[in-house]
């Protein structure tokens, strides 16, 4: 499909089903008298998470370990959290869901810039786009890979896909090195995204990414070498340690949520028009996996209910284990698909199947 064409839903097709959806969902809010933003659970959550990393940061600088491999490994943990503060934190503020602030919103999403990332390329293309075009070819920039990988039917085959399933897990502890160098860059200069319009950006944006990223890059890699008696080339492991442990947790929960065997990958048609409507199109393209799981809920911020978080992602993930079987029991009353997979190695092992299937066939 030409990209020039805008895409469009069909806003006739189960047009009830999302209103009523909503109306269910504020209803229960409005029983149990809650806010849909963070509770104290919520604060609690994120003040351990900060704290932890703030803390391992310090206890990287004051040169107190010595020991190699306890330097590997707390730095291995920094990326670990780094990946839950971004999942757990800033991108319900990025979305706008952790507070009813706009000013809490901002400067918990600003820790992004803090962690490597750009809050400002991340609210373009993952809230305006992803959460838009969902697995729509040439236009969710989430299922955008390098052309060694496929992760779409539409996309020209090559020889080497066939091995996909093996390689890509290895690609995968990249993902948060390349936004540091690479993709933050591509996708704030680039012009759009599929028929998303990306040409006018603030000029304050251009001086934040830069400033940020240099500011990142002084605080993880230039001030380390300046105030450690190691060499320079530990630091330098160090760094790359922890982007392996924050791309790999990322990567994967992120996969888990669009690249499942029952997702679907629509195709517009010539002049851009779906079949369905926006809610209707996340319900097809979206799963979940583990939601019975507490400690999923904790760690993952709630990504491992996809589905509520993409119907509902102005709600802060804190609610979502209350409000999924109400998604689900409308989706099952409009005879709609609720697709979850048990837990997440049964998602693992979909995601594997899936882009062996998209290797081959």
């Amino acid at each position: 499909m030409s990209t020039h064409y805008k895409v469009q839903f069909d806003q006739k097709k189960l047009a009830q089903f999302y209103p009523e959806l909503r109306r269910r969902v504020d209803e229960y809010f409005k029983t149990h008298q809650i806010s849909k933003h963070a509770n104290w659970a919520m604060v609690a959550k994120t003040t351990l998470f900060i704290s932890l990393l703030v803390g391992s940061y310090v206890a990287v600088l004051s040169g107190y370990f010595q020991s190699a491999w306890v330097l590997i490994s707390i730095c291995a943990f920094i990326g670990f959290l780094v990946a839950l503060i971004g999942m757990n934190v800033s991108h319900d503020a990025l979305h706008g869901a952790y507070s009813s602030n706009k000013w809490v919103n901002k400067y918990l999403g600003m820790i992004f810039n803090f962690v490597g990332a750009n809050d400002y390329v991340w609210k373009t293309k993952h809230n305006m786009v992803h959460h838009t075009y969902t697995n729509i070819h040439d236009h969710d920039d989430d299922i955008t890979f390098p052309s060694i990988v496929r992760v779409d039917a539409h996309q020209k085959k090559k020889w080497i896909h066939r091995y996909q399933h093996y390689y890509v897990f290895l690609l995968y502890p990249l993902t948060t090195l390349s936004w540091v160098f690479m993709n933050d860059y591509q996708n704030f200069f680039r012009k759009n995204y599929g028929s998303y319009d990306n040409t006018i950006k603030p000029k304050v944006e251009l001086v934040r990414l830069f400033g940020y990223k240099v500011l990142y890059l002084f605080m993880f890699i230039a001030l380390p070498i300046m105030v450690l008696d190691l060499p320079w080339y530990a630091t330098i492991i160090g760094f790359v340690v922890l982007h392996i442990f924050e791309g790999t947790t990322l990567a994967l929960v992120f996969q888990m949520a669009h690249l499942v065997e029952p997702t679907q990958f629509p195709e517009p048609s010539h002049d851009g028009q779906l079949e369905h409507n926006w809610a209707v199109h996340q319900l097809k393209t979206t799963a979940n996996f583990s939601t019975h799981s507490r400690i999923a809920s904790f760690l993952c911020g709630g990504l491992n209910q996809q589905i509520e978080h993409h119907l509902f992602p102005k709600i802060c993930h804190i609610h979502y284990r209350k409000i999924g079987p109400i998604v689900k029991q409308t989706a099952e009353e409009f005879q709609l698909p609720y697709y979850e997979c048990k837990n997440f190695f049964t998602a693992l092992q979909s995601h594997a199947r899936l882009m062996k299937k998209l290797g081959r066939v």
